[in-house]
């Protein structure tokens, strides 16, 4: 199977930065894209130039949107901190960014690479923008694997984060009309960072194992202390980029899902029809339903030692 050569659009964020390194390790990473989410832009920005600057990569990074299509900006800050990355001493970046269009990259890679997937694991502003401004693209990209949504909630009862907090966003991209891949928090909770996963992670030599164990730790104990029932942080973002590079680890379940946007209890959930009814619509999303959970965090395990010196 060929490398997907892939753009990451993220929100920087624990489980982002694990996605990078992912990304760094087993697909053709083209280039990093920044959003505002987990933490404003400023502060994405910067957590993203941490990321490529501790593991020593060439790729570009462009700094996007600073808030959601219509709603105000918010972030989860009460998740991974007023840093985005809290929990870890992080080496300040000597990178800067290449530009702060990230929309443009996005637009202008596309038209000249074909076959990039789009893998955004933040809020959909960026790719939503792309979309609308330059509709050339759903014919070109491969497809967009994101994380977001599922069958329940995180931030309400009804809405994951980052659809809720860009929805507007979010009904573009599901509306979009080619390959869509979904990790949804039904996939994202059964691939933990446990606590003898995370000394795993500790047991490695270099600055990254050392950073990322520090991170892990403090994600690990923010999810542990706000779920009745959690053992570990749910590490969500990496499963969209290794559904693409290590899809056999993965079952899919091919579904319509549409966002709501208007629900007073409901807004940013989406909705995944699982009727078993002859009327339900045609799938738009394959929905990422189980990951083989051991083999795919041996896989994080094998990227964090391969630029861990």
């Amino acid at each position: 199977m060929p490398t997907p050569a892939i753009i990451l659009d993220c929100d920087p964020g624990h489980d982002d930065a694990i996605a990078i390194v992912a990304a760094a390790r087993y697909t053709n990473l083209l280039g990093i894209t920044s959003v505002s989410g987990n933490a404003p832009i400023e502060s994405t920005t910067y957590n993203a130039l941490v990321m490529k600057d501790l593991l020593g990569l060439s790729v570009p990074v462009h700094k996007g949107a600073v808030r959601p299509l219509v709603a105000p900006p918010q972030y989860a800050a009460y998740v991974h901190g007023e840093s985005g990355l809290d929990g870890a001493d992080l080496p300040a970046p000597t990178s800067t960014i290449d530009s702060d269009d990230a929309v443009g990259f996005i637009i202008d890679t596309c038209r000249t690479t074909e076959g990039v997937w789009l893998v955004p694991t933040g809020p959909l502003t960026n790719i939503a923008l792309a979309l609308r401004l330059a509709p050339d693209l759903r014919d070109r990209i491969a497809g967009i694997s994101l994380m977001g949504g599922g069958t329940f909630g995180n931030r309400t009862s009804a809405a994951e984060f980052n659809i809720w907090v860009d929805p507007e966003a979010a009904d573009v991209v599901f509306n979009y009309g080619g390959p869509l891949i979904m990790a949804g928090l039904n996939l994202t909770h059964q691939f933990r960072a446990t606590q003898p996963r995370i000394d795993r992670v500790r047991a490695l030599t270099g600055q990254l194992a050392s950073v990322l164990g520090d991170l892990m730790q403090f994600f690990m104990n923010m999810y542990v202390s706000r779920h009745n029932n959690m053992d570990g942080g749910a590490v969500h973002d990496p499963c969209s980029v290794l559904c693409l590079s290590h899809p056999e680890l993965f079952t899919i379940r091919p579904s319509h899902v549409a966002v709501e946007l208007t629900g007073t209890h409901t807004r940013g959930m989406t909705v995944v029809d699982q009727r078993d009814l002859k009327e339900v619509l045609d799938p738009n999303c394959d929905v990422l339903w189980t990951i083989q959970d051991e083999p795919a965090f041996d896989l994080l395990i094998d990227a964090i030692a391969h630029f861990s010196h």
